[in-house]
């Protein structure tokens, strides 16, 4: 899932993303503590203006 003019940060290799029951913001972030409707790297980058700094990729 890209959104044009977005650095592509895969949220799937990210040890904070989760899917969530909710089927309105089914991904979330558990170091933000959010749920969303689009991967939140996306939301991240939109409320800060940076790409996600936080990213830790799974083992």
């Amino acid at each position: 899932m890209k959104e044009v003019g977005r650095p592509v940060i895969d949220c799937n290799k990210c040890i904070y993303f989760f899917i969530t029951w909710d089927k309105n913001f089914p991904r979330g972030c558990r170091l933000f503590g959010f749920k969303s409707n689009r991967m939140p790297s996306f939301t991240v980058h939109e409320a800060t203006g940076k790409p996600c700094q936080s990213f830790k990729r799974k083992s």
